[in-house]
């Protein structure tokens, strides 16, 4: 797990640990130049530093790009994965709380959730469109990006903290079944 600031990765932690994953997580600045073969997957915490700072980032943006393993950015983790990649931010309205939000099915990330799913928001800045090479798999009238995924399908991302959530949880274990 990548830090990048989020006051909820005990949350994701313990989230992710009761799914079976064995969690080992260190801040930005610390993160490896690249993914050995300890690790089966590499997960993105939300964001204090805006996704758009881009010299920031770089290193784990080119870590994301380069790694084999499968990449779940969630919140601002999605979000620096869009940006890195050419999508843009734009302000909408603040949203806290449980939001419900459309998901493709069809997706094994969403393979033990209904087409309609709540999860938890604490945002005001949203991804729009999704950029090249990735395509939307939830969506919501305020954000039509809530859900992407690359299309090799190793990179996927989160607009909402999938940590707080009955729903949240449900994502997590979709995306622990891609790499178990």
């Amino acid at each position: 797990m990548i830090n990048n600031g989020t006051l909820s990765l005990p949350q994701l932690r313990q989230r992710l640990e009761a799914l079976g994953c064995v969690t080992d997580a260190v801040d930005v600045a610390s993160a490896p130049g690249r993914v050995d073969s300890r690790y089966r997957a590499v997960v993105l915490s939300g964001t204090k530093v805006r996704a758009h700072d881009q010299d920031h980032y770089r290193p784990l943006i080119d870590l994301v790009m380069t790694t084999d393993v499968p990449v779940f950015g969630i919140c601002g983790g999605m979000q620096i994965i869009a940006v890195a990649n050419g999508a843009r931010l734009t302000p909408g309205s603040q949203r806290v709380g449980g939001y419900e939000v459309q998901v493709d099915v069809q997706d094994p990330l969403f393979a033990y959730v209904k087409p309609t799913v709540t999860v938890f928001h604490r945002h005001t800045l949203y991804v729009r469109a999704a950029p090249e090479g990735f395509r939307a798999i939830g969506r919501s009238e305020p954000a039509p990006v809530e859900f992407l995924r690359s299309d090799d399908g190793r990179i996927y991302g989160s607009q909402a903290h999938l940590e707080f959530r009955r729903d949240g949880m449900e994502i997590l274990r979709g995306f622990t079944r891609l790499f178990q």
